[in-house]
């Protein structure tokens, strides 16, 4: 077996489902950062994806831990 194999998946079923979601939010256009989404307008993928796993953490998915 390949050691690639043998490595367990890093993100699970639902923090896949909440960075699809922020995607599309991104797309519409109601994707917002800060607290409380009191900042302005996310425009970035890359922003789009942080947030993403952010709130799949606070729903208690299997995300890995900031580094």
């Amino acid at each position: 077996m390949e050691e690639t194999e043998r490595v367990m998946a890093r993100y699970g079923k639902a923090a896949g489902k909440s960075v699809k979601s922020a995607m599309e939010r991104r797309k519409r256009g109601t994707l917002r950062s800060g607290k409380g989404g009191k900042g302005g307008r996310v425009k970035s993928r890359k922003q789009a994806i942080a947030i993403g796993l952010s709130e799949a953490r606070k729903k208690g998915a299997k995300v890995p831990a900031k580094n």
